[in-house]
């Protein structure tokens, strides 16, 4: 078992496991709780009811209303009129082939790629390098797109993309533990609305299992509210 260290255990002590908090109750207790020297990032935790052995899962993409608070690093896979797109809506890194080469040197400075949907061939020999880190576009998720432009604003204003692990959780950034109580409630709420609505078609009884709200190095605080709060 994990040993935790002293401020982690002080922060559980201000937990009340026996319960389901609302999630304004959540994120007040939250910003109470011991703090690091460094602005913790809030994520919210679920563990879904669907089955990833039949090829269940969840993923999309969601616009946080106050972001992440985190700086987005984004990476264009395109060429001519949408590279110049993707730069003027501040794309960190732009290119084609160069790109390529890059990646499969070891390079992975981006935390998210998009994807012109004619450089799909050229890319497919990454995925073994993105895929297990869930870097690879997808048109499902919205990272694959002819819009180059309109998406790469759209990361760097706050959009996110959430997909469902191999033991049917699901771990989402809603904002950093310094924002105001509001700011993150309402980007919780947009995620909860975001996941409810990505219900796959085949899924079948509780597709909510539990939900749990924690910063980086924190305990979780067991949330009471359901999908589409």
């Amino acid at each position: 078992m994990k040993k935790h260290g002293k401020r982690y255990r002080e922060a559980e002590k201000l937990i009340d496991r026996s319960k389901a908090y609302t999630i304004e109750e959540a994120i007040e207790t939250l910003q109470k709780l011991p703090k690091p020297k460094f602005n913790e990032t809030v994520e919210i935790n679920f563990q879904l009811g669907i089955d990833p052995k039949a090829n269940e899962t969840v993923r999309g993409m969601v616009s946080l209303p106050h972001g992440t608070g985190k700086t987005v690093k984004v990476l264009c896979f395109c060429r001519g009129e949408e590279a110049k797109d993707a730069e003027a809506q501040g794309a960190d890194y732009v290119g084609a082939d160069d790109l390529v080469a890059k990646i499969q040197s070891g390079w992975m400075d981006f935390d998210v790629v998009v994807a012109h949907p004619d450089m799909m061939r050229d890319i497919s020999k990454l995925g073994r390098v993105l895929g297990p880190k869930g870097l690879m576009p997808s048109p499902k998720s919205g990272t694959v797109t002819k819009d180059i432009g309109k998406i790469v604003g759209e990361l760097k204003k706050g959009k996110i993309e959430y997909k469902s692990d191999k033991t049917a959780g699901l771990h989402v950034p809603c904002g950093k533990v310094s924002f105001k109580k509001e700011a993150l409630v309402e980007n919780i709420k947009v995620i909860m609305r975001a996941i409810g609505s990505s219900k796959p078609a085949s899924s079948k009884g509780d597709y909510l299992k539990s939900v749990y709200v924690s910063t980086s190095q924190g305990p979780g605080i067991r949330l009471a509210a359901k999908l589409g709060a």
